[in-house]
């Protein structure tokens, strides 16, 4: 942050010329840090949207993403890198002690994904087929990193229907769900045309030719006869659970407000 900017700031708060509420507004759009010559860690993203940066490993040297891991660990108790393959977070922990690694969802973070939630509300995330389960649990361990409770409900898929519904009683007590396939993708249309919650869809990449890498399953989510659905891009477990989280996190704000007004 700049260090004049922040000076004004809190001088303008000091005189009385502004209210503590209104300078931490102002502070949600001010900070970020360089690292070497090629990122800019954004400080205060958690402080705008509730969730803070999170790495993308691909295109990235181990070398970057371990400083940028290293930067943004001073400030955020949970630094989470995504689509990190097994050699290069062996390039990683031996620059930075103290990570921890899910291989199936190929995420390393500096802390562990907990079973106990930080925030109220239940995701569960359901995964048609074994092959998909790579992009169900990056949406599983980001879910459970960023404070939520998560439920895994594995290979459901429509082909065997009577899987998904052996446990739709467990299914139906989620408060959002994600939905992950490949192939045809209709998974998430016959979850949405039963549960009594956000569905947001995910299409992976898997499948046969027709399947166009996960096109043919995101036109089909797309053109969901099930109301209710959402649709994020293919193999995005990431930008499921977030997604998810802040829908929860919306709904928490919402019943405090009305609880407030009461």
């Amino acid at each position: 942050m700049n260090p004049e900017t922040l000076q004004s700031l809190l001088e303008a708060v000091a005189a009385g010329k502004m209210s503590p509420s209104t300078a931490v507004e102002e502070l949600k759009y001010l900070g970020f840090e360089p690292v070497g010559d090629f990122a800019r860690i954004d400080r205060h993203r958690a402080l705008r949207t509730g969730f803070p940066e999170t790495i993308w490993g691909p295109g990235k040297t181990p070398e970057q993403i371990a400083d940028i891991i290293l930067s943004m660990r001073e400030h955020h108790p949970v630094v989470m890198a995504t689509r990190i393959t097994p050699e290069v977070f062996a390039e990683i922990e031996e620059r930075v002690h103290g990570l921890y690694y899910y291989p199936t969802a190929r995420i390393c973070s500096t802390a562990i994904a907990s079973a106990t939630a930080k925030y109220p509300g239940k995701i569960g995330i359901l995964c048609a087929g074994t092959a998909d389960l790579p992009v169900a649990e990056e949406a599983a361990i980001v879910a459970e990193l960023s404070g939520f409770e998560v439920k895994r409900y594995w290979d459901v898929g429509v082909a065997g229907i009577h899987r998904l519904l052996a446990s739709w009683r467990a299914i139906a007590e989620a408060d959002v769900l994600i939905v992950v396939a490949g192939m045809e993708g209709a998974l998430p249309s016959v979850v949405a045309g039963l549960a009594n919650a956000p569905t947001i869809a995910v299409p992976t990449s898997i499948g046969y030719g027709a399947s166009f890498n996960g096109l043919a399953p995101l036109l089909t989510m797309l053109n969901s006869c099930a109301a209710g659905v959402g649709v994020v891009n293919i193999d995005n477990g990431y930008g499921a659970a977030i997604l998810a989280g802040q829908i929860l996190r919306t709904a928490q704000r919402v019943t405090e407000k009305t609880s407030t007004s009461d």
